[in-house]
This record gives C-alpha cells, structure tokens and sequence, in this order.
C-alpha cells in the first residue's frame, strides 16, 4: 500500500484520483458483464468480480497503475477449459466449477509467490503471447458476432461454426443488427473524438434507452434480463475432487497468461513512472484477489492492460480508483440491479468486440514476418490453435515450438575464425592458419557439441596446428558438450595438433576441473596465445 502511504502524505491529487475511479467503473460494468457472458457465467458474477477480488488487489499490489479485472483472454479460457470439462455454460455445475477455477488459480499464484517462481512466465515467448491472445480474440469476436446477428448457431467446432455463421446472414435480425453496430460506431466515434468520455457506458445507455423507448425487446432483440440484487456472499464452491483436480492444467495456463501479460504491464509503468515494482509482491496480490474471488461468488481475476491504459491516460498515480470502482459498483449491485435488466445483449456484444479486436496485434504479425520467421509461424500455430484445438492445447503446442525453436537456433550457433593479422590485430579467415584462433559463441551442450566438433576438426585437416578456442562467449558447458571437448583434444593431440583456451572465465575452468578435463591449457588472452605460439616455434 505504498501508494496510500504517499498519499496520506500529500502526493496524491483526491480529486482527480476519484473522477478516475468513477472513469473505471463506467469501463469496468459493461466490460465486466460481457466477459461474465463470454466465459459463459451470470453477468451478476462480472460484477462481483469488480468488487472484494478488485478491492484486495489494490490493497495489496506494489504496482500504481495496474488494474485486476477479468480480461477477455481470461474469459474465453475460463469458457473453453469449463466446457472441456463436460459443463453446460450457465448451469449451477458450471457456475460451480468456475467459482473453483479462481481458487485454484489463487493457489498456482501463492506457490508462485512462496516459491519466487515469477521468472516462469517468460518462458511464455512474445510469439506465443501475440498469437495467443489473437486467437483468444478470434474466438471471442466469432461469438459476439453471432448474438449482434442475432441468429442461432448449432456447430460446436471454429470452422464449421464460422461458415454456419456467414451461411445464416440473410436470416439476421435487423433491429439487433442496427443496435449492435450503433453500438460499435459509437463507441469507435467517442474513442477518436473525445476520448477522455467512457465510450462503452455511454453507448450501452445509449442503446438501452432506444430499445426502451422503441420496445425493441418485444421485436426480437435479446435483453440482459433480471440481475439479482445485493452484495456477493461468501461461498464454497460444491465440486467433486476429481472436479478439483481436473482445474489445475488450466488454473497453470491462466496464470502463467496472467502473469507473463500482467508483470509485463506493471513492469512498464513502474519504469515510466519511476517506481520500483515488486513482483513478487504482484503473485501474492493476484492469489489473494483470486481467494476472494472464489468465496465472493465471482470469476478468475487477471489483469487488464486496457483498463491500466485508461487509468494512466487519466493521470492517476495509485490504487486508490480500484478502490472508488468497486464501491460504486458494489452500490449498483446492491440497490440499482434493476436498471441493468434492460441492457440489450447486442450492444453488450459491440462492446466487447471492440474490446477484443484490439487484441489482434497485426501490426507485431507483420513485424515477426519481417524481422524472424520461424517466430512468426509459432504464432500463427498458436492463432490457429486457440479456436481449432482449445486454449489449453495450443498454448502447450506453441510452448514446444519456441522450445523447438530455441534448441534449433543453439545447435547452429555463431561461430568465427580468427588468425593474426598485421599490426597484432585479427582478421577473420575462411581458412586456418598455423595459428588459428576458434571463437565459439554459445554455451556448448548436447545440441551443438557435434558441430563444435565438427567445426574443430575441419580447422586441423586445413593445416592448423595450434588452434586456440576464444571461450569468452561460452557460459556453460554440460557433460555432452564436456565429452566432446575431451574427444576433440585427444583427436588434436594424435595429429599432433597443440590445443588452447583463452580468454575463459574462472566459473568455466572451474567447471572444466570439474568435469576432469585438466590438462588443458588456459591463456587470458588470444595474444597470449599467439605469443606462446611464436615461442614453442623459436624454441
């Protein structure tokens, strides 16, 4: 709570703070109400997500600007490990289930936190993220599509939904149809006009009172329906064990997205803002605020980069409108529920599509082609794998792409030739030289002790007969890469050819001693080498 501290001190602007805090509720309930939708929940459970789960984060976090909020790429894997699991989206089973979701996501985060386990999330590459998260979006937006069209969709599979989608669009409902894209046109208008307006509020009251006043809802346009009143109570989900042990693939996954977007985000703003961020502190704030998410009746709690966007677009500089935002909503639950029952689900639906589209990041697609394509192709994978496969399995798939990727990029890694040049410098040569100086720039393990060598052995056969191995860039080396070092010097040495290291750190030859390789000889630099070079041959 160092952001109260400096408050209470006289450095936070009260005034300002709350106006933002009054900002974020305005985004945050119809937001909070579609993502409960998207994640096939109550939309009472949206709220409730914006008022203990959000109040305990704000009191916890070291971060200023980050805002905990369901997100849609939370949402939509709360919808797609749910349903995995054979529950019926809506049913008292799934609500079940998804209460117990944030709790078992609440504990992944604690070990996280008990274990200082946060450096995990980034192994979650960039690639996998974008493409993630885009296929996330992919999956949202086809839904939401669906109810602004106001049709019925039967197929249960991306593709074969899509085309059922695009085949029923002469069958759409024209008022839904109007009422979304208003709500669209709207929200996109205000955003480029007057961004500082709460663009998603605005359009949703903005078509409420139109299918009021029209009476819409008795023509066919889908209502939100009765929200029940009163504060979230506490509650144990009633799930069986086997029910809580088969939440834990996905609470991993959720975390593991949570906290790679998440960190990253607070990460940025406490660099811009000057402040230092504890990250461990930020696991600890995200399993509390999922505790209390699964005993106050309400959805897994992630973090928003939206939303923290917003917030610092306002000039907020704490918690503190985390704080003003959930008591306003928890005054809407608790006296004014009755007006959310004439929200139209398709402008729900235009909100949340606007939202989500943002999450496909085409101009960073572009940018991995450009810049490395076998990155650029894990996150098409991974794009692909979200609405084809199912979250879970694309993330897993994705995960051991990059690895794949990873292991590929260091069997090859860069390596040079050195030989003296004139004046004591080197030049790089295609071909060895008497003395020819071998930089490896890697760590040498199983994937590319071959090349290595390899690579060695060639130097020899062109007539090298010192070769002095540059180790500055080699920072590890495990027992396979050990082994063939020990081969390739017992090979140089049977063709009469001296072997050298020079330039190796002292963490190195320890690790060499270690592996028995102490014979060799070390110089603390390659014209070092070259002088011994030029005195075994005066000799």
């Amino acid at each position: 709570m160092t952001w109260f501290a400096a408050g209470m001190r006289g450095r936070l602007n009260w005034p300002g703070e709350v106006t933002a805090g009054v900002t974020l509720a305005a985004l945050a309930i119809p937001l909070n109400i579609g993502y409960a939708q998207i994640a096939g929940l109550p939309p009472v459970v949206g709220l409730y997500t914006a008022i203990v789960p959000m109040l305990v984060f704000a009191l916890l976090c070291s971060s200023r600007q980050l805002v905990a909020s369901p997100d849609a790429p939370i949402a939509a894997l709360i919808a797609s490990l749910l349903v995995a699991m054979a529950a019926r989206p809506g049913s008292p089973q799934y609500v079940e289930l998804a209460y117990a979701q944030a709790l078992v996501c609440a504990v992944v985060f604690l070990l996280f936190y008990a274990f200082k386990l946060g450096f995990l999330a980034d192994f979650l590459s960039e690639p996998v993220l974008v493409g993630f998260i885009a296929g996330l979006a992919v999956e949202i937006l086809t839904s939401q599509v669906e109810k602004i069209l106001g049709v019925h969709v039967t197929a249960d599979r991306f593709f074969p939904e899509l085309w059922e989608i695009i085949t029923k669009i002469p069958q759409a409902h024209l008022w839904s149809v109007a009422v979304g894209v208003a709500t669209v046109v709207v929200i996109v208008a205000l955003r480029k006009f007057a961004p500082a307006l709460p663009g998603p509020l605005i359009a949703l009251v903005a078509a409420t009172v139109a299918v009021a006043w029209a009476g819409l809802d008795k023509h066919g346009v889908s209502v939100l329906g009765r929200v029940p009143s009163g504060l979230p109570m506490p509650h144990w989900p009633s799930i069986s064990l086997g029910q809580w042990a088969g939440l834990i693939p996905g609470a991993i996954a959720i975390c593991a997205v949570t906290l790679a977007d998440g960190l990253l985000t607070a990460r940025r703003y406490a660099e811009q803002h000057g402040y230092r961020l504890d990250a461990n502190q930020e696991l600890r704030a995200f399993g509390l605020a999922n505790v209390a998410a699964g005993l106050t009746q309400s959805m897994t709690t992630g973090s928003s980069a939206s939303r923290t966007a917003a917030m610092d677009a306002t000039g907020s500089r704490s918690q503190l409108p985390s704080v003003v935002c959930a008591a306003v909503v928890a005054v809407l639950v608790a006296f004014f529920s009755g007006v959310l029952a004439y929200l139209p689900n398709t402008a729900l639906a235009g909100i949340v599509a606007v939202a989500v589209i943002r999450l496909i990041d085409v101009r960073k697609l572009a940018e991995l082609w450009r810049l490395r394509r076998s990155e650029f192709w894990i996150a098409v994978v991974c794009l692909l794998g979200v609405p084809v496969l199912g979250s879970l399995t694309a993330v897993v798939i994705a995960f051991l792409l990059s690895a794949v990727d990873v292991v590929r990029r260091a069997a090859r890694p860069s390596t040079a030739t050195l030989r003296p040049g004139g004046h004591g410098r080197y030049v790089r040569g295609h071909e060895a030289g008497p003395l020819t100086v071998y930089r490896f720039e890697s760590q040498l393990f199983f994937a590319n002790a071959g090349t290595f060598k390899t690579e060695v052995a060639r130097l020899a056969g062109d007539g090298a007969r010192w070769i002095v191995l540059d180790a500055e860039a080699i920072t590890d080396v495990d027992t396979t890469g050990a082994q063939a070092l020990r081969e390739t010097v017992a090979t140089l040495r049977e063709r009469g050819v001296t072997f050298a290291i020079s330039r190796a750190t002292t963490g190195l030859r320890h690790l060499l001693a270690h592996y028995g390789l102490t014979e060799l000889t070390y110089y603390d630099s390659n014209e070092a080498a070259a002088a011994a070079y030029r005195a075994s041959n005066h000799a």
